[in-house]
């Protein structure tokens, strides 16, 4: 048995799960919609949820909310504190200069998590997101840039996975070619127009830039913007030197001293 291949029922659970959690309530239609599954297979494990009180039906209507017991699932976690810490008033003078929301995400498994943001800083925006927010690898410009900075054990595993895992045609669809990893290795950045994976489908795009932690990649700093306001050419001109000097000056803090 291979043992990098997930198991599909938990793979599941965890998605729908996940679903709920991000949205707050949602009822069963929304939640099979968001989380790729036939109505009978969301349904059973919505109900399976219930069974182990990690979420609970509204009492006065049909839907589904997460319990308090989803906390307890986080009691064993302990965030990138150091980086967030020192990357947070860089942030914030990004977002006072440019006016756009920035964050800050690394990988965790087949998606990328955001650790912080200044979208509650400014009217630029359409919503607000929170830390622990997830958006996939392969429909992200953090995304991109991750896969195109990690190892090739990594990227083969993630290559991987995505081939033995059902439903993920669409994601090995977008994952991007040999030659589009060069370009962002080169370039030293990757761009991501009218992102599909975020609260606001098709309405911004982004830029992302490395952060590293003694020469290895530890996050990503991305702009975001309206994508209706500018190309991706005029928002590379006016803001990736402002950004990457910023991701330089966090890779120089979060570095030293060294371990």
């Amino acid at each position: 048995m291979d043992d990098k291949i997930p198991i599909r029922t938990v793979t599941r659970a965890v998605t729908v799960l996940r679903a709920i959690n991000r949205h707050g309530s949602m009822n069963m239609m929304s939640i099979a919609r968001a989380s790729g599954l036939s109505y009978p297979t969301a349904y059973r494990l919505v109900q399976t949820l219930i069974y182990e009180g990690l979420i609970e039906r509204e009492p006065s209507r049909k839907y589904y909310r997460p319990t308090a017991l989803v906390q307890e699932l986080s009691v064993g976690y302990r965030p990138h504190n150091q980086l967030v810490a020192i990357a947070r008033p860089y942030l914030e003078k990004m977002t006072q200069s440019m006016g756009w929301p920035v964050s800050i995400a690394s990988p965790v498994g087949m998606n990328m998590v955001l650790r912080d943001s200044t979208h509650a800083q400014t009217t630029l925006t359409f919503e607000h997101y929170p830390p622990g927010f997830t958006f996939p690898l392969v429909e992200s410009a953090s995304g991109h840039l991750c896969l195109a900075l990690s190892s090739d054990e990594v990227f083969e595993e993630i290559v991987h996975w995505l081939q033995e895992n059902e439903g993920s045609e669409d994601a090995l669809a977008h994952l991007p070619s040999d030659a589009a990893l060069a370009r962002i290795r080169e370039r030293g950045y990757a761009v991501k127009a009218w992102g599909r994976y975020n609260l606001t489908p098709g309405r911004t795009s982004a830029i992302s830039v490395p952060i590293f932690r003694r020469g290895t990649f530890e996050a990503a700093l991305t702009l975001i913007f309206f994508a209706s306001a500018m190309s991706q050419d005029v928002a590379i001109e006016r803001y990736l030197q402002e950004l990457q000097d910023n991701a330089t000056a966090i890779s120089d803090a979060v570095s030293w001293p060294a371990a």
